[in-house]
């Protein structure tokens, strides 16, 4: 497909067909890589070679509550090889490094780097690959998942998505995943994105995993548990500059279904890699450097960490 649209960091402007690289299509990597292309987008997926075989064969299917049943085009491959306006960074953190020999530089030097991973330290790692101004800090919230490779559940009725303001392009990326179907909202300061959504996904993971429960038993069986290292993540974020307001986590966990489980918690069950290290051990890397005792929290990922 030829490519018309101005470079996102040129003109302030991203009309389709915007080029948009995708590094791992999984549940969240698949489902943007199939709104972005069913709103027009030039879209190519980086994957292995039989995920990329599959997704040029037949392209992405979502199954979703909210934006409803299709299947939708992709270019795929097994690295990037031609310059893209956009690269989505959706591997688990536990692939980072490998992921990233598939994506030269150079190939990014006038677009945008959107990571959606959990953690918080991954950013600075994509700094120090792709240049400063290059990557916008990001958080997302969703259930989605890949049944296969190419086939997407999309779970939750909500796609959100928050970017960190640090420079003009992120407004135009903003209207681009929100046009395509993710409410997106743009935010001033990325501590308060980055660790917004670790201070709750944290306690969330960590607890799930550890006992094999889902949040509703969790939030009935284990609550003084749960409300301590809420107050505990809470604490850290604070001090990092990010939200910090326990009663308001928990009060979000008491609004999910109860059968809700983490996805760490369902990478233990499949016997993947966990992320443990980009969530529990930022946490408690983030703790030791302030000063801030996390008790709990540490005995929650030594506990992980021996199972595993």
């Amino acid at each position: 497909m030829p490519h018309t649209a101005p470079h996102i960091s040129e003109s302030g402007l991203v009309p389709p067909p915007a080029r948009v690289a995708v590094l791992g299509p999984g549940g969240i990597g698949g489902l943007l890589a199939a709104l972005l292309s069913r709103a027009g987008h030039q879209v190519t997926c980086i994957a292995g070679e039989e995920t990329a075989d599959t997704l040029r064969r037949g392209g992405i299917r979502v199954r979703s509550g909210r934006f409803g049943d299709f299947t939708t085009a992709v270019e795929a491959d097994t690295a990037l090889r031609e310059p893209v306006d956009l690269c989505l960074v959706t591997v688990k953190q536990t692939a980072l490094d490998a992921a990233l020999d598939r994506v030269p530089p150079r190939l990014l030097a006038d677009g945008l780097v959107l990571p959606l991973l959990n953690g918080v330290e991954h950013v600075d790692t994509l700094r120090n690959r792709y240049g400063q101004g290059r990557v916008v800090p990001a958080v997302v919230r969703v259930e989605s998942t890949r049944t296969a490779p190419g086939i997407i559940e999309h779970g939750s009725p909500f796609l959100e998505i928050d970017l960190a303001l640090r420079h003009e392009p992120v407004v135009p990326l903003a209207a681009l995943l929100t046009a395509a179907g993710a409410d997106t909202r743009v935010l001033p300061d990325e501590n308060a994105v980055l660790w917004g959504k670790l201070a709750f996904l944290a306690p969330f993971a960590l607890l799930t995993t550890r006992y094999g429960l889902p949040i509703g038993a969790v939030r009935s069986e284990r609550r003084e548990e749960l409300a301590a290292v809420v107050e505990e993540t809470a604490a850290v974020s604070r001090a990092c500059g990010g939200q910090g307001d326990a009663a308001r986590i928990l009060t979000r966990y008491d609004a999910f279904p109860a059968g809700s489980k983490s996805s760490m918690q369902r990478d233990a069950e499949a016997g993947r890699p966990l992320e443990l290290d980009a969530i529990g051990g930022a946490v408690l890397r983030a703790a030791q450097r302030h000063g801030i005792p996390v008790p709990l929290t540490t005995r929650l990922v030594s506990e992980l960490e021996e199972a595993g």
